[in-house]
């Protein structure tokens, strides 16, 4: 198939799905093309399969604000029409569904081109419930031709919040178990966490927003440190950083803490890990933790939206309440202190991303899906 791959060309992780996705794609063959503003992050300069094409949005002084959403309905029909694509995957409802939208209207009368939108989380329960927004995405997520969730919890939040009727098809977050894999050879050690002759290590990684409260992390140090020598990298950049690095000084932890930026090889960051934090408000999945597991690293996360459907409390990893960090430090410390019990729950980590989450398991979905789409598909006069 000829795809078309839209997303934020960012770190966020609705953009690394949308990437990962594509490069799998082109190893199964696929001729896949991206149409964003950037490069996104994680995808090589050269991949066999994959073309880029960006979207250049003119600054006209008429507009106050670049018109993105038209530049990029333009460049998606151009591009559509250019290489005969099949069909369109757009990853987040706005403004990507609704440029799609206007690419399949633009060519339908000499090109079917059906689209699928993929939601991920925040265009649901933060972007789409604002009253500016919310009608113009009830409307584009129901005018898709396939709709997409990356957890059932966001499937049945997407019909609570906007009464979507239309059928949508559940396909969770992957991983490449053979791109994120546990230390090997000598790096592993013998006897678990911090074997390597170095502090145990706790790691996170978001965008640093105020949703993914990594303030909380810094919190779960404090009180990992007074019981466990450990340190804590801190993976990513954003607005909570500053407050992150302030509240590290305070509680007297800042030399245990490395801020290490945005990384565009997380693969090779996790496995030197042992216990990722994801103390999330909200996660329509948790990718992070995700990727944690397939490198055999726990996660201890919090017990919010999709993240019961990737790990098994107590087996794979940990889940605890919002904003509880004690109970969360507690979790580490157990790991940490209990070589046999991080074994295990290291291995179960990496057995549920293998069995369950793998790529050559959920692409197939997506493969699946899309020709269902192509065979439903029927363009409505002039539309």
């Amino acid at each position: 198939m000829k795809i078309g791959i839209t997303c934020y060309p960012t770190y966020g992780g609705s953009g690394i799905v949308a990437t990962e996705l594509g490069l799998e794609l082109a190893l199964r063959g696929h001729e896949i093309h991206f149409i964003s503003y950037a490069h996104p992050i994680r995808l090589p300069v050269e991949s066999e399969h994959i073309h880029f094409h960006e979207v250049e949005v003119a600054n006209y002084p008429l507009f106050a604000y670049p018109p993105y959403c038209l530049a990029l309905a333009g460049r998606m029909a151009e591009v559509a029409e250019r290489y005969g694509l099949d069909l369109l995957h757009v990853h987040y409802a706005l403004p990507h569904a609704v440029s799609a939208l206007l690419a399949r209207q633009m060519l339908a009368p000499r090109l079917r081109l059906p689209f699928v939108t993929t939601l991920h989380g925040t265009d649901i329960t933060l972007v789409g419930q604002e009253p500016s927004y919310y009608a113009i995405t009830k409307y584009s997520i129901e005018a898709s031709d396939g709709i997409t969730t990356v957890s059932q919890y966001l499937n049945d939040r997407t019909r609570e919040v906007f009464g979507v009727e239309k059928p949508m098809r559940t396909i969770h977050n992957f991983v490449n178990c053979e791109l994120y894999h546990p230390r090997r050879g000598a790096e592993a050690g013998l006897t678990g966490p911090g074997n390597a002759g170095r502090r145990p290590r706790l790691l996170h990684i978001s965008n640093f927003r105020p949703v993914k409260r990594p303030t909380d992390c810094i919190r779960v140090l404090k009180s990992v440190v007074e019981r466990v020598d450990a340190e804590l990298w801190m993976v990513g950049d954003g607005p909570e950083r500053g407050p992150c690095e302030r509240l590290a000084r305070e509680l007297g932890v800042s030399g245990r803490v490395e801020f290490c930026g945005k990384q565009d090889h997380i693969e090779r960051l996790l496995p030197r890990a042992d216990v990722l934090l994801l103390p999330s408000e909200h996660e329509a999945f948790g990718l992070a933790a995700l990727e944690a597991m397939a490198c055999g690293v726990p996660p201890v996360a919090t017990r919010v939206g999709g993240v019961a459907e990737l790990m098994e409390h107590g087996v794979d990893g940990y889940l605890e309440a919002v904003g509880d960090t004690e109970a969360q430090a507690g979790r580490v410390v157990e790991l940490l202190s209990d070589p046999a019990l991080y074994g295990r729950v290291s291995k179960a980590a990496r057995l549920a991303a293998e069995t369950r989450f793998d790529s050559r398991r959920i692409i197939p979905q997506y493969e699946q899906y899309y020709r269902e789409v192509l065979g439903n598909f029927s363009a409505p006069d002039g539309v």
